[in-house]
């Protein structure tokens, strides 16, 4: 996909359904953090989506049009051990702190169901129209599916087992 360059710096469309994701390893303190590009969220504001609900890695993913609404999402996780979080326009507008492994909640069921739900409506709020947008999110970093996935090591090609650069020059 061709991208506009501004400044030497891409940056997330929302005219073009073009969103940033990073990617922040988490269980080993190694400070890895991987940034990429993703299609197909639809969102259409300033947002940005963070879970550590990540199969199989379960690190920090972020998912977002603007880094200062991605930032705020990721440290709200931070601060929190884990779960859900959306960001619109500077505000936190859906969470679900899930502070077992960053997996499971605390409270009763009834109180996880409702913050979760918070989540997809937060999703919805931000212009995304997908069936199960958690779903399409909890599996960007799953490296036994084709074909690009992120990692706390790169963009991997997983039909070709090998990782890539997330930005190459213009094509030859």
């Amino acid at each position: 996909m061709e991208v506009p360059v501004n400044d030497g710096e891409i940056h997330a469309s929302i005219e073009g359904d073009l969103a940033k994701v990073a990617l922040v390893e988490r269980h080993h303190g190694t400070g890895r953090a991987q940034v990429g590009l993703v299609s197909g969220f639809g969102f259409r504001v300033p947002c940005a989506v963070a879970s550590t609900v990540a199969h199989d890695c379960h690190h920090l993913m972020i998912v977002g049009t603007d880094e200062a609404s991605m930032a705020l999402a990721a440290n709200t996780l931070a601060a929190t051990g884990g779960g859900q979080v959306v960001v619109r326009d500077g505000k936190v507008i859906g969470q679900v702190d899930l502070p077992l492994g960053g997996l499971m909640g605390t409270e009763m069921a009834e109180i996880v169901a409702a913050r979760a739900e918070s989540i997809v409506q937060g999703f919805r709020a931000c212009g995304c129209k997908l069936n199960n947008p958690n779903m399409q999110l909890s599996l960007l970093g799953l490296v036994v599916i084709p074909e690009l996935r992120i990692t706390d090591k790169g963009l991997v090609d997983t039909t070709r087992f090998t990782f890539l650069p997330v930005v190459a020059g213009p094509a030859k």
